[in-house]
């Protein structure tokens, strides 16, 4: 046979380098100096949680786990995720289990993103983001945020076109440290407003919040969350950031574009990890930690102090209180990446209908601040839910007595 020539060959990358992560640890390390460029702590994770890991091993839960990740796993999620910002994914459906935040967010841009899309970015931003897009054939479109690091809706506003096809944001923001205020989540509620526009929101240091505010998560706000894809990482909160594993919310027909890219991307995520956290979050505190992570202790300082979660803690839900959430009259239309039937296709549905939902009294909750029912409408033909569905749309239930321990730095 012949020489064939050479066929032409490009970088899909060619202004990426080096992750600047690795760079500026490589120099620290060197240097010997403090490495503030990577987030993750230095102090060990909760004793409890590594002898579950050990026992998952050892009960043989090596092998792979279930493509959206372990039931267990996903139900101790969704029961998380509705005590804290009141809202219930279906475990089945709209809850994955994914290898890390970094992973989630990759899968949700491949599997949304088509070659000319356009994808808004709020910079600064993590470094990820912009080669994901451009890697699936996107065109990252950057708004900065404010001189004072905050927010810019105006900026946003102005930077949405026709060929916009996610907006994703960041709450805490990294690296800023700065956070959504419900008025901003109200401000893109009315910029997405009758666009075909979804949204990617990393939440991952969703408690690492201070100065008495707290985390407004996109969960909250049903216009929002019906376009959305939410990121959260269980390195972060456990501070086992070599652990890899994290999580993501949607509605379940975009869940189920997002699990098709996922099942040929790593497909399943490290088992014994998923056993133990599952097992982890049958704590009743540790939830309810998640809440008081977000208020400030009395004896801590506002600076110089990192949370630690510990286990066991009292638990007491002091008030049960319900709210309405409306659902949304209209959500994003789009065609799926691998041309599936219609039936998997998110579309407004013209007849929606309102569900009465049963009152699921929490073990924990105070009877005599119980509300009565409320009603929520579900616009979405392949989200609707059975009138047999007892899910609930609430208000977090209790808090710890017992305050988390405080590790000074």
């Amino acid at each position: 046979m012949g020489n064939s020539p050479e066929r032409p060959w490009a970088s899909k990358l060619p202004n990426v380098g080096t992750t600047i992560f690795s760079v500026m640890s490589k120099l620290a390390q060197v240097s010997g100096a403090i490495n503030l460029s990577q987030g993750f702590p230095d102090f060990p994770i909760d004793e409890k949680l590594s002898e579950l890991t050990h026992a998952a091993m050892r009960a043989g839960h090596n092998q792979y786990a279930p493509m959206p990740g372990l039931a267990s796993l996903r139900d101790a999620i969704a029961a998380k995720v509705e005590r804290l910002y009141g809202f219930g994914y279906d475990p089945d459906t709209e809850v994955t289990v994914t290898a890390g935040a970094t992973q989630a967010l990759f899968t949700a841009i491949g599997a949304i993103v088509q070659p000319g899309d356009e994808v808004v970015i709020i910079d600064p931003a993590y470094d990820c983001y912009a080669p994901a897009v451009e890697l699936f054939g996107g065109t990252p479109v950057h708004v900065r945020l404010g001189n004072d690091m905050k927010f810019d809706a105006d900026a946003l506003r102005r930077a949405i076109t026709p060929r916009t096809r996610m907006l994703m944001i960041n709450t805490p923001h990294n690296p800023a440290g700065t956070i959504l205020r419900d008025a901003d989540m109200r401000a893109i509620t009315d910029i997405l407003r009758g666009t075909d526009i979804f949204l990617v929101s990393d939440e991952v240091y969703e408690h690492l919040v201070f100065d008495r505010e707290q985390h407004t998560s996109v969960i909250r706000y049903p216009e929002l969350r019906d376009r959305a894809i939410v990121v959260y990482s269980f390195g972060k909160v456990f501070h086992a950031t070599g652990w890899k594993m994290g999580y993501v919310l949607a509605p379940k027909a975009l869940m189920a574009e997002f699990r098709k890219v996922h099942q040929f991307n790593v497909f399943s995520v490290n088992t014994p990890m998923q056993y133990a956290l599952a097992e982890y979050l049958k704590d009743p505190c540790i939830t309810r930690c998640f809440r008081a992570s977000i208020k400030p202790s009395a004896t801590a300082s506002s600076s110089g102090c990192a949370l630690r979660l510990s286990s066991p803690c009292l638990v007491r839900a002091a008030t049960s209180s319900w709210r309405i959430t409306a659902r949304s009259a209209t959500s994003p239309t789009w065609s799926s990446r691998s041309a599936w039937p219609p039936s998997t296709v998110w579309q407004p549905s013209r007849s929606a209908h309102s569900i009465r939902t049963r009152h699921r009294a929490n073990a924990c909750s105070d009877s005599a601040s119980r509300s009565r029912m409320k009603h929520w409408t579900t616009p979405l033909k392949s989200y609707a839910r059975s009138k047999s569905d007892t899910r609930t749309e609430h208000a977090p239930l209790g808090e710890c007595n017992g305050q988390p321990h405080l590790v000074r730095r």
